[in-house]
């Protein structure tokens, strides 16, 4: 049985209670009950079982002997030593294994992430840190505010346009250490450009060790997902011989990271022992465990010193993307795994989660994490029973930093390039483009946008996209579908609520229809599908009124929900009448050409004359 690590959604509870229902408030939401969903350890701990330890060491090892050779790779991207890989791949796991509400994640340093740390902190570890925990900070202040409804407004097309770029952009930045080539900057058009100038210095050696490590890798991830179809025969089973070939050929292919990269290193090590140093390595890693010690917020350089608020200025809006971006492929990975396994996960949970994780990780000298894919599918396929598995993997990982940190040295900057590239290709999505052409083609706009600007910025890149859907969203509240029925009287019945983008619209039409040439036709308005209402809508609706009444043609108002009948009502519209029904409001326009009983009637008569 695998244990479903949830936890309950309750309903909505203002997160900022006013001063006149702060007591209800803190007695309603303070309760033990609460607490407990706040720690989800405290749901699935008391019903762990001991047949689950098995199950979540494998797990917890298989994703540490994934996660070291790629923090390492990844610190890499980030343009940070070696070491801050692995500081950031171990305190996530244990905040998380506290109060994670699902199973599969596993915290730690991602492609993306290091991107965004090298783009906004440009190689400068106290910039990096400090991010961590202003990153951390923010996602813990939406995780109590319960903002995870945030992550709605960025859509799929977004997302994935998003990723694509920022795939693209990875792995072309790492073409240049599999090439050996050097000083080659970071941004993206340039980095094309200077890597294509200076091709012909490309180091033959690099270009070898990085073409074998990436073929071995896609075989080693291959050869782990071959399906070992037995023979026809009814009643086979394979032998116990078989079976165990069979796991020690998926675990090799499940950890291929570390298996491609220590074969790169012996590689290296032998050529060094005949004295044959043809191969760009790594920088020297810093031995032992990391200080716990809260982040500088000063940084030196000679003889200037940069403050907290240089440091602010110089993150600049990676303030507000990195915490998104983390946020975003943290619930979007939890969600898909969830579907899969069979349970829930709580958005503003994760946020607490995610957030906690940054705060305390940035304490042992991390850079930004959130939930991997790639981790999280290790550890969901291995088995994996509750988030205890991921104290496993910190346990390894504090091992490797205690005892393996001066071997890394030897690993060559090529293999961790093929490490890079080989993780983040599969982020490319190319068949999205066909689903997207055949299902709904104004989505490809988003796209299109998010992933062209996230060449010139990760920022430029995530507003383009979010500003087109938003654009895309809107665009029917400017311009709302109207279905007209043209008899005598001309019913005018918009397909949604009107609100202040349509009202120009709006007013366009009816001026259009009924009063651009005599005879002037008398107008409802079917309101059937009207929720709400604004003020810019009320007063263009009031200037409407005036206009009618002054060209005296008779424009009325038919099924109207009740309370906006009474905010109407209450605007004291000039001419203002309603029906229950359009039909109702059409008879009684011609019904009763009486003037005491129908005030329409010397409209009527002028519109007819």
């Amino acid at each position: 049985m695998t244990m479903s690590v949830q936890t309950e959604t309750s309903t909505f509870e203002p997160s900022c209670p006013t001063s006149c229902n702060v007591t209800t408030w803190a007695r309603r939401n303070c309760t033990a009950e609460n607490l407990r969903r706040k720690f989800p350890i405290t749901l699935w701990l008391p019903r762990y079982q001991c047949s689950w330890i098995q199950s979540d060491f494998i797990a917890g090892l298989t994703v540490a002997l994934t996660v070291i050779p790629q923090g390492l790779a990844y610190a890499h991207l980030a343009e940070l030593p070696l070491q801050y890989g692995l500081y950031s791949s171990f305190m996530g796991c244990l905040v998380y294994f506290l109060l994670g509400s699902s199973k599969d994640i596993t915290l730690g340093p991602t492609a993306i992430m290091s991107l965004m740390v090298a783009s906004y902190a440009e190689g400068d570890t106290t910039y990096a840190v400090a991010l961590t925990l202003l990153c951390g900070c923010i996602q813990l202040g939406m995780g109590i505010f319960r903002l995870g409804f945030l992550v709605n407004f960025i859509s799929f097309p977004v997302i994935n346009g998003f990723t694509s770029a920022a795939a693209i952009t990875i792995a072309f930045g790492q073409v240049k250490h599999v090439l050996g080539l050097h000083n080659i900057p970071r941004d993206f058009f340039p980095c094309v450009y200077y890597t294509f100038k200076n091709i012909g210095k490309t180091n033959l050696w690099d270009l070898l060790m990085g073409a074998v490590c990436f073929v071995l890798l896609l075989i080693l991830k291959w050869l782990k997902d071959v399906k070992w179809d037995g023979p026809d025969e009814v009643g086979y089973s394979p032998t116990r011989w078989q079976q165990a070939g069979r796991k020690i050929v998926w675990l090799i292919g499940t950890a291929r990271n570390a298996v491609v990269v220590v074969c790169a290193a012996l590689v290296v090590v032998a050529l060094k022992s005949q004295d044959i140093d043809v191969l760009t390595l790594t920088q020297q890693v810093q031995p032992g465990l990391p200080a716990f010690q809260p982040p500088a917020f000063t940084v030196h350089h000679g003889n200037t010193t940069e403050t907290a608020a240089d440091i602010f200025q110089g993150l600049g809006a990676g303030l507000a993307v990195v915490p998104l971006i983390g946020f975003l492929e943290c619930i979007a990975i939890g969600k898909a795994f969830a579907r899969q396994n069979n349970y829930r996960v709580d958005a503003n949970q994760e946020l607490l989660a995610i957030g906690m994780g940054n705060i305390v990780s940035s304490f042992v000298s991390s850079y930004p994490i959130t939930g991997s894919f790639s981790r999280t599918a290790v550890n969901s396929h291995s088995g994996v029973k509750t988030p205890a598995g991921g104290l496993v993997t910190a346990a390894v990982v504090l091992l490797s930093l205690s005892v393996l940190t001066p071997s890394f040295h030897y690993i060559p900057q090529a293999a961790l390039a093929a490490v890079i590239i080989s993780a983040v290709l599969t982020m490319v999505d190319i068949r999205v483009l066909v689903k997207l052409w055949r299902l709904q083609k104004m989505d490809l706009l988003p796209l299109v946008c998010t992933f062209f600007g996230t060449f010139i910025g990760i920022e430029w890149g995530i507003l383009a996209g979010v500003g087109v859907s938003a654009m895309i969203l809107l665009f029917p509240q400017a311009r709302p579908g109207i279905l007209v029925d043209n008899k005598d009287v001309l019913i005018l019945q918009p397909d949604r609520g009107l609100h202040y983008p349509g009202v120009d619209f709006i007013r366009t039409l009816l001026y259009d229809r009924a009063l651009k040439e005599k005879p002037y036709r008398p107008v409802v308005l079917d309101c059937s599908h009207m929720a709400s209402i604004d003020y810019t809508t009320i007063q263009g609706i009031k200037e409407v009124l005036e206009e009618f009444n002054r060209m005296r043609v008779p424009l009325i108002f038919a099924a109207l929900k009740p309370h906006l009948q009474e905010v109407l009502t209450a605007a004291d519209l000039p001419g203002f009448r309603c029906y229950a029904t359009a039909n109702e409001a059409a008879s009684c326009i011609y019904e009763d050409g009486d003037p005491e009983t129908n005030p329409f009637t010397p409209l009527l008569n002028a519109v007819q004359h």
